[in-house]
């Protein structure tokens, strides 16, 4: 790895880069296949980034379905027809032992329940939460695992089955909209007006390194933001620049945000 690889990536990044390079070295040296565990969206940058850097090395993301947030990479030697190559992916089914036993579970409640059985997050991919089932998406590898274990969400009974990539139900994260004017396009000054806290103190998690900006940490509260952008800060949760929609009379920018709820 050539030290000027680093100067792209930010400091928590390296241990990230060296894994990532490592997979491309082996793939390229060794004509070695191989499939990571589920990587966020700013992992999966990192690997395209670096498997750019090696013509002997190709990559493919697959999370499931086409707008998957959490993939993991199926890494090959140029030659390799990756498209042929399973994903190794499954979709656990969860329903209620009951009626209505679910209407009130939410994303965190189903990735606690899997953390509490032992596994990892990376092993899990994207959760799509309906009020009568949910959909996980998981590696093959614990399929049969999870759907033996898994028997209680939150405080509510649940059965599981493992149902075929081709019946994942997906569902789209609501946002919360709201519109608002801005002096510029500041990450602070933006992000005060969302989560509706004074700039001074939306400063703090910033600089601290809690806040991502298109998963990537960013800890400028100075930053400009642009459309499609998506923020989070811990503890706040996520939003996103929807639209720069023009300039008021008075010279400042209204914007459309989508808050995720």
């Amino acid at each position: 790895m050539k030290p000027t690889v680093y100067e792209h990536f930010h400091p928590d990044e390296k241990p990230f880069v060296d894994r990532a390079w490592e997979w491309i070295e082996r793939s390229a040296q060794q004509h070695e296949l191989k499939r990571t565990d589920f990587l966020d969206p700013r992992q999966l940058q990192i690997v395209e980034m670096l498997a750019n850097r090696d013509a002997d090395v190709q990559v493919r993301f697959e999370g499931g379905y086409p707008d998957a947030e959490r993939c993991r990479a199926l890494i090959g030697p140029d030659y390799l027809y990756l498209e042929g190559e399973p994903s190794g992916l499954s979709v656990l089914e969860v329903q209620g032992a009951s009626a209505g036993a679910l209407s009130d579970l939410d994303h965190g409640d189903y990735l606690g329940a899997l953390l509490g059985l032992g596994i990892k997050r990376d092993r899990i991919g994207d959760i799509h939460v309906n009020e009568s089932f949910c959909h996980i998406i998981i590696l093959d590898e614990i399929a049969d695992y999870l759907n033996i274990h898994l028997r209680q969400v939150h405080r509510a009974s649940v059965l599981t089955d493992i149902i075929p990539l081709q019946q994942l139900q997906p569902v789209v994260p609501e946002l919360q909209e709201m519109t608002f004017t801005v002096a510029s396009m500041r990450l602070d000054g933006i992000a005060s007006d969302v989560h509706r806290i004074s700039r001074t103190k939306i400063v703090d998690p910033i600089r601290a390194g809690r806040c991502r900006v298109n998963w990537k940490t960013e800890e400028n509260p100075a930053v400009q933001l642009k459309t499609g952008d998506v923020i989070s800060i811990k503890g706040l949760g996520r939003f996103k620049v929807l639209e720069e929609d023009g300039v008021t009379k008075k010279g400042r920018i209204r914007v459309r945000i989508g808050k995720f709820i």
